[in-house]
């Protein structure tokens, strides 16, 4: 009997396989309590077992795997919220599968929204605006789906957006305080009932709020502050 054939690792394989690592490497890291500007070449081609110089046929830079994290974070939060709209979902659980689809993504990448919400603050100016334009699209695709909740037609196109940046804002602090130090699926149920009746107080305020109302405030603040 002829034995079977060892499969050899092609030279891209092996590329991939090494960028991916490196990737990790950071991720892991970052898991440790250390923000991406404290993390160094050295500290990262050591975790992987590789050497300073081998990194340069990965990435140019620090900065350029960081925008890389970046991209593949959102990426993967994404495609998650893109199969949720892709079935018809009744208005009254929108917000639920959202939550239900954002609770899921943490707990399968924790350490990408790790680096996500520590980033979104953190010291590298060219990651950090890079994070908040990400947000900035998953803005873009919130509000379209938020005209469906709000009660009147006239809302503007920035008061949405508004309002989306005020609820993703306010879903990544609650699960940043509370699933992030929960073992794993420990009162999930629990956290997303509460983010979910967080979310509903922010859509019924939003219910009684009309752009108009926003313009003729503009209005009366810049006459007041006319002699």
């Amino acid at each position: 009997m002829s034995r079977p054939q060892k499969r050899h690792r092609s030279h891209s394989d092996t590329v991939i396989n090494t960028r991916q690592a490196l990737l990790e490497a950071v991720l892991e890291l970052i898991s440790r309590d250390k923000s991406f500007d404290a993390i160094s070449l050295r500290e990262v081609t050591r975790e992987v077992g590789i050497t300073p110089g081998a990194f340069y046929r990965h990435f140019p830079d620090m900065n350029t795997l960081g925008l890389e994290l970046v991209t593949t974070s959102f990426s993967t939060l994404r495609a998650m919220l893109i199969t949720v709209r892709a079935n018809p979902i009744p208005e009254e659980l929108i917000i639920r599968r959202s939550v239900e689809t954002f609770v899921t993504y943490v707990r399968a990448h924790r350490r990408q929204f790790q680096f996500i919400a520590r980033e979104s603050f953190g010291g590298v100016a060219c990651i950090r605006e890079a994070i908040n334009d990400e947000f900035k699209q998953l803005e873009i695709e919130l509000a379209h789906d938020l005209r469906r909740l709000v009660t009147h037609d006239n809302w503007s196109e920035s008061d949405l957006r508004m309002l989306a940046n005020l609820m993703i804002r306010s879903m990544i602090q609650i699960v940043n305080q509370q699933l992030m130090a929960r073992p794993r699926g420990e009162d999930d149920d629990e956290l997303i009932a509460l983010a979910e009746k967080q979310l509903r107080l922010i859509a019924l305020g939003a219910n009684s709020w009309q752009s108009n109302q926003n313009k003729a405030l503009n209005d009366d603040t810049s006459k007041a502050g006319k002699p």
